[in-house]
């Protein structure tokens, strides 16, 4: 089974080793065919403490690192201006 892939932006830096990534995902309503944006929090593991806020980055699923890190960041996109 191949790992998730995301691509998000970061909320947060300000844990040491972890980012908070911010993943919005678009879904077309069944019945009235409006396209809705949903987003969720993921916490990923940021070796070398790269990423700053606003940093768009890509994300891969991995074994779990702690409790509730389980992505780890694998490189980043784009950097915040």
């Amino acid at each position: 089974m191949p790992k998730k892939e995301k691509q998000g932006t970061v909320v947060s830096n300000k844990c040491d080793k972890t980012v908070v990534v911010k993943v919005a995902e678009y879904n077309q309503h069944p019945k009235y065919k409006k396209i809705i944006e949903t987003t969720k929090n993921y916490k990923a593991h940021d070796v070398n403490n790269d990423c700053k806020e606003g940093d768009v980055v890509r994300i891969v699923e991995t074994k779990p690192i702690s409790a509730d890190k389980k992505w780890v960041v694998t490189e980043v996109v784009e950097k915040a201006k």
